[in-house]
């Protein structure tokens, strides 16, 4: 149904003046802010709003009610109704008080923060929570502070999940939500002891506990004083190598950047001001001596060196920066080391909230960290600027050919001389400099050519850039703004910040990735705003060749959406008032843009005009002096005097890219002048318009023109001529209209019926009356003559039928009459009696399916216009402006007007009593009689032939249609008894009226509100016998029920919906209109906080308010009888015979239940009895489907006291054994357990005395009378009854499914549902059923796979809760799932040294004596601290009993369960059934975990006693050596011993005692098959435990590691030994420290072992050894020592202890043992047996696992003393593996951040090995591996070593190899991108000199001219390099070294091609610089003279290209400033042709 878009109507004429509304008192006199903004909201709407007072009554009323529900406990629904009601009554802008803002959000907190609470609720508080907490306006700390500790409880202890829980909820992200977003209101004083929670959980050796406690330090951590903490953080940070450690990281570092740029904020005295009045009960408040940070003078901040972080900080800051843009260079993933290492973390982490983008994050640093904090350089000239360049006097030194050769002479010192005392930054700025750095870097990988998955990266972090900066800027515009002056962003810094990132963009902008794209738009939008002069000139220069088509047809579209996102620029004059003189020649150039061949190009083409004619009006512009209309010819030619830019030069001190500067006046003459060309543009744009459309395909059956592509170019092109129309002037507009008219009344397409009714309304829309004047005459005749003669008389109800050609004129008509109806209601009074009569006229004659449909269209569309309440026009400006003599003169100066929300005008439409009067006579008169008819058809005796069937369907659309158009002209009223009735039968079940939540009706602009006016019971009356009729039509249809009525079906139910759901906001959906409002607000906005906007968005916020206000009303519908009949019908449709009335007809019903209370409740009874027997299929899937729906679904099933029957009705469908059937209840049992958790009533139990104090804190905020006390003890009450109903329900449906799942008749895929619900009924806080738990038991042998699984999984839940019961002491417990085991104690922390924790370490080497530890906690399963520092206590445990069970008997309510379980597990048939099972064949190689959790749950239930019944069994499958039988016999063991861990000792002996001996068994395994079975069993058995509780294991691997013969011939029992010695120490983890040394002694002692796989597990022993020996090195091991001694100790010291000085002496020891190792390699084919080779490879692969892990820079202090070894390893020729490996290595090493202590060593060695080592093979693979490490590692290297770096590839280009010759060029290249300028500047002169130093010795064959040749190759070589290193600028030296000095080498001769080949070398230099220069030569030429231009052309082979570039770059230049109003008609000149030709 193609109904008008109200949202976009606007009018003209906007009638006779309007009253404004009257404003209450309370609300027009308040200066408070948010009542301002009130008023503004209020002045907007064309009606008056509720007083304040009023309105406030109704908040106070909604927050007793969500008091009460809260100290009743009534959390679903009372609770969520009356949030619900809270945020409907937000949507009406109503201001909450600041104490009941905060009384709610702590109601909400302590809802979440209850335990137990279900998930549900917790979304909904949390989500209030932020809402009422997300201004930092409206509170602050001094306002509110909550505690952190109950949410850090509920999170910690749900982040990791058990090995057998497997319910994976969403809590932990809920929680960790709220902490985000309450952070800032915990108390700055809780810092310390928030450290002291988190910091000693972190252990380095498990990467988990590394990124929980970054995560709860970077989420709880008050951000406001980060002194105490940053640098500690910064610290851990540098020691750990994890890419999802870096996202956390640079997240929370942006935020303090952003928050610190105010110095107030960290200020320590704040602390003592703000009152500590929201502790917790176990919070306390350590305060730690921070007297190194105490300031000697007033509190100035954190600032520091660059923003708040140090120069380390940054620099280190920055090489994370340059690695998150994740550039892969040709270096074999140098930048995995990182991702790789966060392998080790598990999925909980990815239960947490996901940090922010890296990439937002660190362009939120650089721009907070911006300051005029340094002395500033040079201004910038070229495109992209340098960044600072070096203090360095640098001079050339001449040749001293006598003393040294010319490798000394290339690589002479360049950093000597006289050095500047300061360094400059680029804009005197450091963080901006350091940004110039980076961009220049990645300057190449933003170009199209070289992009990527690196390119959206790089795009949108320039974007982030800009947006953020502008967002700053304006901020520190403000009055208020915070920031000290001296540290705020300047004028210069804006500038070069534009300029740095001006080059990149205008490259990225070509790209072909729509999100590049998208990135590179929105950062030219906001550079634009920023410094427009330096935009928009680049890209107008670019515009000009794309849009003359000279180009592929991507530029020309990247160039279109360029000139979008710069419109700004070009239409807004406060942005940039020269930039409108360049519109109007753009808009001729785009003309041809409209283009149905090409839909892109023609959806940006529109979207650029939408754009820009939404802030402009199209119209002449009188001369000064001129009065407007007085003859004079305003469009004359363009004046001779006109300035045209020149592109040969610029004037003094104007930049490239810029232009002359202009006074407004100038500005002004040329605007007025290209003004004149307006209606010759209007009229060619309409012409383009109207081809297009005439170009259309036919239109289908659906009315519309081709397919969605068609579609959308229609839409898209009326909508920018929409906007053109609305801002035409008066003039223009009667031609447009004339235009409009002229081709709308002279043809007829039938292709184009819906875009002339679209090009019609665009029109009409902005001057109705006008519209209608000239068309409603024309079209009624026409419509009148084509009735009369035949049109539409062929009777047709198919929506499939396509129009006949002979009703075109028809249709063609009647879509024009309906365009010009689109407007406002009061235009059309006039024909009133012709509009009636002609409404009856087409009643009468149209009887084909498009005829009636669009005459209902079109009567629709009239009562809308007449009945509706809309804004009337959309102008930018407002009405009163635009009527002005001023603005007609001089409109021009106001293009791109922004408003405050208090200077907007806005005319409405508001019926008034003419138009409601000619509503009701259109009812009276046309659409009663037709109701009458309807009735009459349905008469008994009737015949319903074909005749009937049209007559219902187009009568019937009238209806429809009247109906659809008047969905605000009456209001409901719902009377207290329809009310009352409603609640009684409301979808909420068990609940007091009181707190199901209703509304009290709001003015929101309905046309009749009084139910005692006639006209509102007329029209009323008139609806209901519409309904009444319906129901009688539905009824009568179902009993027809034959095919030919499916298209009356369709009409019947579309008539319905209509009856049902068009009212209010259905026209004006608010949830619509508030999309298409952030859209526009987003179009719109310059930058962020933006507080000024163009008046049409003022339009939609209007629109907005007015739609929430009828959204009020359309919360509560009246559902009486006559609905409820619908709703009925309805029901019994949607499971029809035929799929396309199902498919429409559970559509509605989903709609229904969405706008109806009691619809689910009232429809479930008749599709559970289409469930029954016996139900034919269609009526069977039809109900399924519609179940099937999640409204229904999740209410039939997620209800517990409606879930039996629903689970009855379901399993009795496995009668139907249809397949589609099964489908269909397959699909429904998914969905249903999705939403049927766990039932549990616990939190009901649970005494929050903070939520009762905050119920209780809110309620005395709002008044209450005495009879709410009985409210809140009845709603108690009922909840009482309603839980207790719930349980019953429960109980009923476990008996119900076991009642199913033990029928033998039920099907298997049935059983498995009822496996699957009956296990999610197992609960917490009620006792098993002992029938519920056997058959459970029973199904873990079943011989369905997916029983058995569900089954397993249901044991383990039987068992955790019968523990948790058991030891839980109170709901509390119950809630959180939380242990007291009677073993566990914790031992309080005596000794803080790290020697203690060693001790403790050692301890676990001695076994245990077990007296002593049933007396004194000795056993440690986990080391929960002590690695960083030690926590308080330690969580220790005792040994169990001698005898004593340590946890039997159970809780006393599950005797009954455990009885059960017993008497299954002491049956041996039962162990066997299961035996078969795990024994069977899988595709596992390893044991399956549910299998042992299983056995561990009985085994941990029953202690030892199934043991006996179970030891044949496994010792039977033990002896088999299939490797199936083994893995069960493991899965067994496995179970046993984790099961065991608490018996009694006496127990646990005996144990050992069978098990020892089958040790033997599994060590003498022979087959590879169950070797990682037993290496899984030995993972799984070590897991979490203290390895003295498995003693006799860890004395037989440690024995058969001891004496395992490591050369013996069995490689395999090597292997086995050193596979189950993995599995142990990984396992133990830092445990394993007392064997570390010797196990290291014993693999030392063996390194020239002959097996490779053996010295592979070496390799991975010693990176092991490595990082569980890392320790960090606090004086003490306490928080506070700690954070103290980070923040005070020199940057170098090494308190987290990252060095690798581990292996110093054994690394030491293979330095010396590698070379006498190198003289005894062997030979040839044999060198890979080498004691030298086995053991290199060894070492490769030790570091390279060292670099790919967390500890990744403690491999530095292994390589560094290995690099030259490393290097030699290289060259050798004869093993590939170790060659591969060691560069592998070294590439690998690059992409981890270096510590910094290690940069200059390892480049030494670099340089050593480049300029020492003999091999050139050598130098040829390290060159490219300096520009890698250069690359990742640029701001940690010292300006020093950069100078050295140059030197050093310099002097490479005198090799004698030419291969090194290149690749030191091709190095030195992309490291001279970066140098500093002099450095540079005294190369190119250093290369120039040798060029002309070089003599050529006329003998070719001397020795002397291949000498002079190489030197001759080696400085072009070093020119080359230069002219690479600026791919995309030119710089002032480069034009003199390509046309000077390359130039003339052109076509050198070679002595041997091969060897030196200087004019290759010179050509590919060329070739380079065409390509890379060719998008911008028309910029780039500007830099060369003449002469130097004919130089070029000879060098780049041919002269035709420079000239033809440098003729086509003018003449582009000369045609953006002419008048090509008409560019397609005129030939191109012949020099494109040629330019074409060229290229």
């Amino acid at each position: 149904m193609n109904i008008p878009d109200i949202s976009t109507l606007s009018i003209g004429d906007t009638g006779p003046p309007q009253c404004p509304p009257h404003i209450p008192d309370d609300i027009m006199n308040s200066s408070d802010r948010y009542m301002v903004k009130l008023q503004n909201y209020a002045k907007s709407i064309p009606y008056s709003v509720e007083p304040n007072s009023k309105m406030q009554q109704m908040l106070d009323f909604i927050l007793l009610r969500i008091a009460q529900s809260v100290e009743a406990k009534d959390y679903d629904p009372g609770l969520l109704q009356w949030d619900s009601m809270l945020t409907y009554w937000c949507m009406l802008k109503y201001p909450i008080p600041k104490e009941k803002r905060i009384a709610l959000i702590k109601i909400y907190f302590n809802i979440c923060t209850t335990p137990g609470m279900p998930n549900h609720i917790v979304a909904a508080c949390a989500d209030g929570v932020q809402v009422l907490a997300r201004s930092k306006k409206k509170l602050s700390i001094e306002d509110m502070r909550l505690p952190w500790l109950p949410i850090y409880k509920i999170l910690s202890k749900d982040l990791f999940l058990t090995r057998r829980q497997f319910e994976i909820s969403q809590t932990s992200w809920y929680m960790g939500y709220i902490a985000e977003n309450i952070r800032r209101f915990f108390h700055p004083a809780a810092i310390d002891e928030m450290l002291s929670t988190f910091l000693p959980m972190m252990n380095g050796t498990s990467l988990n506990s590394i990124l929980a406690s970054q995560y709860y330090m970077l989420t709880f951590l008050p951000l406001s004083h980060p002194q105490s903490y940053l640098p500690m953080l910064f610290r851990v940070w540098e020691s750990i190598n994890s890419y999802m450690f870096d996202d956390r990281m640079l997240q929370f570092l942006a935020r303090l950047s952003e928050i610190h740029v105010d110095p107030t904020v960290s200020d320590p005295h704040r602390i003592q001001d703000i009152p500590d009045d929201a502790r917790s009960e176990e919070e306390g408040r350590p305060n730690w001596p921070k007297d190194d940070l105490e300031a000697k003078w007033r509190w100035s901040g954190l600032f520091s060196d660059v923003g708040i972080f140090s120069e380390t900080e940054w620099n280190f800051i920055m090489a994370k920066c340059m690695a998150s843009m994740e550039i892969p260079l040709a270096d074999a993933g140098s930048l995995t080391t990182g991702p790789n290492a966060d392998g080790q973390a598990t999925f909980e982490m990815n239960r947490l909230p996901k940090p922010n983008w890296r990439i937002a994050s660190l362009a939120r640093i650089f721009v907070y960290s911006m300051a005029p904090d340094g002395l500033p350089g040079p201004a910038s000239t070229a495109p992209t600027p340098q960044f600072t360049p070096l203090a360095s006097g640098a001079s050339t030194p001449l040749p001293q050919q006598q003393n040294g050769g010319l490798g000394d002479y290339l690589s002479s010192p360049l950093g000597k001389g006289n050095r500047l005392k300061t360094k400059t930054y680029l804009a005197g700025c450091k963080a901006l400099d350091s940004l110039a750095k980076l961009i220049a870097s990645t300057e190449s990988f933003f170009h199209p050519t070289n992009s990527g998955s690196w390119t959206s990266d790089l795009s949108a972090f320039i974007k982030y850039l800009v947006y953020d900066f502008n967002k700053r800027w304006y901020e520190e515009q403000q009055p208020d703004c915070k920031t000290p002056t001296h540290r705020r962003l300047t004028k210069e810094i804006k500038r070069e910040l534009v300029k740095c990132l001006r080059t990149v963009t205008l490259l990225a902008m070509f790209s072909q990735d729509t999100t590049t794209i998208s990135n590179i738009q929105s950062c030219m939008k906001s550079m634009s705003i920023m410094e427009p002069d330096l935009v928009l000139h680049p890209i107008l220069e670019r515009a000009v060749p794309a849009l003359e088509a000279l180009v592929e047809t991507h530029r020309t579209i990247a160039v279109i959406k360029a000139l979008g996102a710069v419109a700004p620029a070009m239409v807004c004059r406060h942005v940039y008032y020269p930039g409108a003189k360049h519109l109007i020649p753009i808009l001729d150039l785009l003309l041809p843009g409209i283009d149905l061949n090409d839909p892109p190009k023609t959806f940006c083409t529109t979207s650029f005009i939408s754009e820009i004619a939404q802030y402009i009006k199209f119209g002449e512009l009188a001369h000064p002096g001129v009065a407007m209309g007085d003859g004079v010819d305003l469009s004359r030619p363009a004046s001779k005097e006109l300035p045209v830019l020149e592109m040969e030069q610029f004037p003094e001190g104007v930049e490239p890219g810029s232009e002359q500067q202009l006074s407004n006046e100038e500005e002004d003459a040329i605007l007025r002048d290209t003004a004149g060309t307006f209606a010759d543009w209007v009229a060619a744009f309409l012409r383009r318009v109207i081809l297009l459309f005439e170009n259309l395909p036919e239109e289908g059956p659906n009315g519309t023109a081709g397919g969605a592509t068609e579609v959308q170019l229609v839409d898209s092109v009326s909508g920018a001529f929409s906007q053109i129309c609305i801002h035409l002037s008066e003039p223009l507009y009667d031609m447009v209209l004339g235009l409009v008219y002229d081709y709308a009344t002279q043809n007829v397409r039938s292709n184009a019926v819906r875009a002339i009714h679209q090009l019609v309304e665009c029109v009409a829309n902005a001057n109705p009356a006008k519209t209608l004047d000239r068309f409603l005459p024309f079209c009624e005749r026409s419509i009148r003559t084509e009735l009369e003669h035949g049109a539409s008389s062929l009777r047709i109800t198919s929506s499939h039928s396509t129009p006949l050609p002979s009703d075109a004129t028809l249709h063609w008509n009647l879509a024009i009459l309906r365009g010009a109806m689109y407007n406002d209601g009061r235009v059309t009074l006039k024909y009133s009696d012709r509009l009636i009569s002609l409404f009856k006229l087409l009643n009468e004659k149209t009887f084909s399916k498009r005829g009636y449909s669009s005459s209902g269209k079109l009567l629709s569309s009239t009562l809308l216009t007449l009945s509706h309440t809309y804004p009337l026009e959309n102008k930018f400006v407002n009405p009163d402006e635009w009527d002005s003599e001023e603005f007609k003169a001089n409109h021009h100066k106001y293009w791109g007007k922004l408003y405050h929300p208090e200077d907007v005008k806005l005319t409405w439409h508001v019926p008034n009593t003419e138009e409601i009067d000619f509503v009701l006579r259109i009812f009276r008169e046309v659409i009663e009689p037709i109701l009458d008819k309807l009735h009459g058809l349905l008469e008994p005796g009737i015949v319903r032939d074909e005749v009937w069937r049209n007559d219902f369907c187009r009568h019937l659309s009238f209806v429809r249609n009247a109906f659809s158009g008047i969905p605000t002209l009456a209001k409901e009223v719902l009377t207290p008894e329809e009310l009352r009735a409603t609640m009684e039968s409301s979808d909420i079940l068990f609940e007091i009226p009181e707190m199901i939540a209703t509304i009290e009706p709001l003015k929101s602009g309905f046309a009749l509100s009084d139910p005692a006016d006639p006209r509102h019971q007329y029209i009323t009356s008139l609806r209901r016998k519409f309904g009444e009729f319906l129901h009688k039509a539905s009824v009568s249809l179902q009993q027809q029920g034959e095919e030919n009525t499916v298209d009356a079906v369709h009409g019947l139910l579309r008539s319905i919906r209509t009856f049902l759901l068009e009212y209010g906001d259905s026209r004006d959906s608010y949830y619509l209109q508030s999309e298409r409002y952030v859209t526009e607000q987003n179009i719109a906005r310059h930058y962020a906080g933006q507080k000024v906007w163009p008046r049409a968005l003022y339009v939609r916020r209007a629109r907005l308010y007015h739609a929430a206000r009828l959204r009020w009303n359309s919360i509560e519908r009246r559902r009486g009888t006559l609905e409820n009949l619908l709703i009925d019908d309805v029901t019994q449709w949607s499971m029809w015979n035929y799929a396309t009335v199902r498919e429409s007809s559970q559509a509605l019903l989903e709609s229904l239940c969405n706008t109806f209370d009691g619809v689910r409740r009232r429809c479930l009874p008749a599709l559970y009895k289409a469930l029954e027997p016996g139900t034919e299929d269609d009526r069977m899937k039809g109900a399924l489907w519609t179940l099937n729906l999640s409204v229904f679904a999740k209410y039939a099933s997620g209800q517990p006291t409606l879930a039996a029957e629903f689970i009855k009705k379901l399993f009795a469908c496995q009668d139907n054994e249809k397949a589609s059937i099964q489908d269909c209840v397959a699909s429904l049992s998914e969905t249903c357990m999705s939403n049927f958790g766990e039932p549990c009533h616990v939190v009901y139990d649970i005494e929050n005395d903070d939520l009762g104090a905050a119920a209780h804190a809110l309620k005395s905020l709002v008044p209450v009378s005495a009879q709410e006390d009985d409210v809140t003890t009845k709603c108690r009450k009922q909840r009482l009854d309603r839980v207790s109903r719930m349980d019953q329900a429960v109980s009923q449906t476990t008996e119900i499914l076991l009642e199913i799942a033990n029928n033998p008749h039920t099907h298997w895929r049935y059983a498995i549902v009822a496996v699957r619900l009956l296990r999610s009924l197992l609960r917490r806080d009620v006792p098993f059923t002992p029938d519920h738990v056997r058959y459970l038991f029973d199904k873990t042998f079943d011989s369905n796979a997916s029983m058995r699984y569900y089954s397993q999984r249901a044991v383990m839940k039987i068992s955790r809760f019968i523990k948790l019961r058991s030891l839980a002491k109170g709901p509390v417990d119950l809630a959180l799932e939380q242990n007291h085991n009677p073993l566990r104690k914790k031992v309080p922390t005596q000794d803080y040294t790290r020697e203690s924790t060693e001790r403790a370490l050692r301890d676990y080497r001695t076994p245990l004596d077990l007296g002593r530890a049933q007396q004194e906690p000795l056993i440690r399963d986990k080391i929960s601290s002590g690695w960083l520092v030690c926590g308080n206590t330690s969580d220790y445990f005792l040994a169990p009993h001698s005898t004593k069970s340590t946890f039997q008997p159970w809780n006393a309510g599950s005797d009954d369960a455990v009885s059960t379980i017993r008497a299954i597990a002491t049956d041996a048939a039962f162990w066997k059934k299961l035996s078969t099972h795990y024994a069977t064949e899988n595709s596992s190689d390893v044991i399956l975990q549910d299998n042992l959790c299983c056995v561990k749950s009985i085994f941990q239930l029953l202690d030892d006693e199934p043991l006996e019944v179970l030891k044949p069994i496994v010792e039977e499958l033990l002896q088999d050596k299939d490797k199936n039988k083994q893995r069960a016999a493991a899965e067994f063991l496995a179970g046993i011993i984790a099961g065991s861990k608490h018996w009694p000792t006496e127990s646990q002996v005996k144990l050992w005692k069978w098990f020892t001996p089958m040790m033997d068994t599994i060590f003498n395994q022979k087959s590879n098959e169950s070797l990682s079975v037993w290496s899984s069993f030995f993972e799984h058995v070590f897991y979490n435990k203290d390895p003295r509780r498995l003693q006799p294991i860890v004395d037989r691997i440690i024995g058969e590691f001891e004496t395992v013969d490591f050369n013996g011939e069995s490689t395999f029992e090597i292997i086995q030994v050193l596979c189950f010695f993995r599995a142990f120490y990984e396992q133990l983890g830092i445990k394993f420290t007392p064997w570390v040394e010797d196990v290291l002694k014993r693999c030392w002692a063996e390194l020239k072992c002959e097996h490779e796989d053996v010295l592979a597990y070496f390799s991975e022993i010693f990176a092991f050894c490595g990082k569980v020996m890392w320790r960090p090195n606090p004086s003490l091991l306490t928080p506070e020592t700690f954070v103290r001694e980070c923040r005070t100790l020199p940057e170098f010291a090494d308190i987290m202890g990252s060095r690798g000085v581990f292996y110093e002496e054994r690394v030491a020891e293979l330095v010396k043992r590698f070379p006498e190792w190198r003289k005894e390699r062997l030979p040839g084919v044999r060198a890979f047996q080498s004691t030298y080779d086995r053991v290199g490879i060894l070492v490769c692969k030790w570091l390279f696992q060292l670099i790919h892990d967390t500890n990744a820079g403690s491999a530095f202090d292994c390589i560094l003393p290995l690099m030259p070894e490393l290097i030699r390893f290289t060259e050798v020729n004869d093993n590939d593996e170790l060659a591969y490996r060691s560069k592998l290595l070294m590439v690998r090493m690059c992409g981890v951040i270096i510590p910094r202590q290690f940069i200059d060593p390892l480049l030494d060695e670099i340089f050593t090995a480049i300029t020492s080592f003999p091999s050139w093979k050598v130098r040829l693979k390290i060159l490219p591996l300096v520009q890698v490490f250069y690359f990742r590692q640029s701001f940690l290297i010292s300006d020093k070593k950069l100078v050295e770096m140059i030197e050093v590839i310099c002097r490479c280009l005198d090799d004698e190899v030419v291969e090194v010759r290149e690749m030191a060029a091709t190095t030195l290249s992309g490291i001279l991108r970066l140098s500093p300028r002099r450095s540079i500047i005294a190369l190119k002169d250093r290369f120039v000199r040798l060029i002309k130093n070089v003599k050529l010795p006329q003998d070719r064959k001397s020795p002397a001219y291949g000498i002079a040749l190489r030197q001759l190759h080696a400085a072009i070589l070093g020119v080359c390099a230069l002219i690479d290193s600026y791919p995309y600028t030119i710089e002032r030296w480069m034009p003199e070294l390509l046309t000077n000095v390359l130039a003339e080498h052109t076509y050198d001769p070679m002595a041997d091609a091969k060897q030196i080949p200087i004019s290759t070398t010179v050509r590919k230099c060329a070739s380079t610089f065409r390509k890379t220069h060719q998008d911008t030569w028309h910029e780039d030429s500007k830099k060369f003279t003449e002469e130097q231009l004919a130089a070029l052309s000879t060098l780049l082979s041919g002269s035709s290209y420079c000239k033809s570039i440098i003729r086509v770059a003018r003449l582009a230049n000369i045609m953006i400033y002419s008048d090509l109003s008409c560019p397609t008609s005129n030939p191109l000149p012949d020099v494109v042709y040629e330019y074409l030709e060229c290229n």
